[in-house]
C-alpha cells in the first residue's frame, strides 16, 4: 500500500523508536508475537484523508505576531500536518493526516476541576471569550530526534488558568484528552493507557511561553495537529503538548501521565529538552529538522538546552539535579 509521505523524508525516518516501543507494548497486551499484526505497519485503519491545505479551513483574527524561533525558517504546512504523532489517529507518522478526517472538533467543552474558586463545564466559546489569539514562531523538538518551526496560533495558558483562580493546594495543572473511539481508530489498540494524560507543575504553566493553540500557520487547528484546542510548550519534548484537549484540573500532587506510566525511565514527567540527558535508546545531543532536505541524510544540528529557551525558562528548574528530574 502506498503511504503518502513529505517527499524529503525517507522511509526509515518514518518508523522510528518510539513506534517501535509502542507496537511491542501492544503485542505484550493482545499475547501476539511475530510482525503480522503490528501497528500501521502496511495497514490503514481508514481511507479518510484529513484536509492538508492551508485554504481548506478558516482564517484566524490575530491580534500580533510574535517570533521565538530567531527568524529560522518555517516547515512547510504540509509537513507540519502531515508527520505528527497524535497515537489515537495510529502510530505511523502519517497516520494522523490519514485518519483524522472523521473526527468532529465542534462543538467542543472544557471540564475545569480541582482546587480552584470556579469550576464546571465550559464551551470552546466560553473558553476563548475574550482572549486576543496572537501568532507565536517556537521551535518544536520531539523526543524521537526531530524538529520543526511551526507558527502556532493561540492565547497564553496562564490567562486561562488565573480566570478559574486555582488555590493555594493547587500545586499542579493536569490535562486529558478527548476519548471517542469511534473517531479515533487508535483507540482500539493498546498501545497506551487511554485516555492520554499530561500535567505540569503549575509555575511550569504559568509561564509566559506556555500557549493553548487553536491554530497554525493562520488557520484553525487542522484534526491531526490537536484541533481544537492543544497545549504547546517549547521548551519541552513534543509529547508533553497535550491535544484535543477536554478535562484541566488543578491537583494538589504530581498527577500520572500516559507516556511516564507507559516507561518511566525514557519519558520523564519534566521532559526539559536537555542535550546532557540522553534517551535510553539514542543520544539527544543533535536533531534533524523535517523539511530540512535530504531526509534520513539531512544534517543535523545541535540540541539546545530547553530547546533554545533557557532564557525564559531555567529559573523554573534552578536547583534541580535535571539528570535525576529528566
Amino acid at each position: 500500500m502506498l503511504i503518502k509521505r513529505p517527499d524529503d523524508i525517507a522511509a526509515a525516518e518514518i518508523t522510528d523508536e518510539s513506534v517501535y516501543l509502542g507496537r511491542r507494548r501492544l503485542l505484550r497486551t493482545l499475547g501476539l508475537a511475530g510482525s503480522a499484526l503490528l501497528v500501521g505497519c502496511g495497514q490503514k485503519q481508514g481511507n479518510t484523508d484529513a484536509k492538508a491545505e492551508t485554504d481548506s479551513s478558516p482564517t484566524l483574527d490575530l491580534a500580533r505576531k510574535t517570533d521565538y524561533a530567531n527568524g529560522e525558517a518555517q516547515t512547510s504546512f504540509k509537513d507540519a500536518t502531515h508527520y505528527n504523532n497524535y497515537y489515537e489517529f495510529g502510530t505511523d507518522k502519517s497516520d494522523p493526516a490519514q485518519n483524522a478526517g472523521k473526527f468532529q472538533p465542534k462543538p467542543w467543552s472544557v471540564e475545569i476541576a480541582g482546587h480552584a474558586e470556579v469550576t464546571g463545564s465550559f464551551t470552546l466559546e466560553d473558553i476563548l471569550k475574550g482572549q486576543s489569539i496572537e501568532e507565536r514562531v517556537y521551535r518544536m523538538r520531539c523526543v524521537e530526534g526531530w524538529s520543526m518551526v511551526i507558527p502556532w496560533a493561540g492565547f497564553s495558558l496562564a490567562d486561562l488558568l488565573k480566570r478559574f483562580k486555582p488555590t493555594a493546594q493547587a500545586k499542579y495543572v493536569a490535562f486529558t484528552t478527548v476519548n471517542r473511539p469511534a473517531q479515533m481508530p487508535g483507540l482500539s489498540y493498546a498501545a497506551l493507557d487511554w485516555p492520554y494524560r499530561e500535567g505540569l507543575r503549575i509555575d511550569e504553566a504559568m509561564n509566559p511561553l506556555a500557549l493553548l493553540a487553536t491554530g497554525m500557520y493562520g488557520r484553525e487547528l487542522p484534526n491531526q495537529n490537536g484541533a481544537p484546542l492543544r497545549l504547546v510548550l517549547p521548551w519541552k519534548y513534543g509529547f508533553k503538548g497535550i491535544k484535543s484537549i477536554v478535562k484541566i484540573e488543578f491537583v494538589e500532587r504530581q498527577p500520572r501521565t500516559s507516556w511516564n506510566d507507559a516507561a518511566a525511565n525514557e519519558y520523564g514527567f519534566y521532559s526539559n529538552v536537555n542535550p546532557d540527558v540522553d534517551h535510553p535508546r539514542w543520544s539527544q545531543k543533535t536533531e534533524r529538522r523535517i523539511g530540512a532536505g535530504g531526509g534520513l541524510f539531512a544534517p543535523r544540528i545541535e540540541t539546545k538546552p530547553f530547546n533554545g529557551y533557557a532564557e525564559q525558562v531555567a529559573s523554573l528548574y534552578a536547583g534541580m539535579d535535571l539528570h535525576q528530574n529528566f
